[in-house]
């Protein structure tokens, strides 16, 4: 079992890391998740910890699963 840090997310059970420094405003991050009411969970504590102003929507992208964000601010 990986050790999490602070803003490493496990929605499914596996660790993702995101490199939330380099998220300037206007970009966009999609998490691979089965989870996704999990992972909308964890991407909104770490969005709402930074500060940011997000948008937040599950989709299927390339046939997979998951949330994609977007930094507003």
């Amino acid at each position: 079992m990986a050790i999490l840090k602070k803003y490493d997310l496990n929605p499914d059970g596996v660790r993702i890391i995101v490199n939330w420094d380099d998220m300037v405003t206007g970009s966009s991050v999609f998490i691979l998740s089965v989870n996704t009411q999990a992972a909308l969970s964890q991407i909104k504590k770490v969005m709402n910890d930074k500060g940011w102003e997000y948008q937040m929507q599950i989709r299927v992208e390339d046939e997979k699963l998951g949330v994609r964000v977007w930094r507003l601010t």
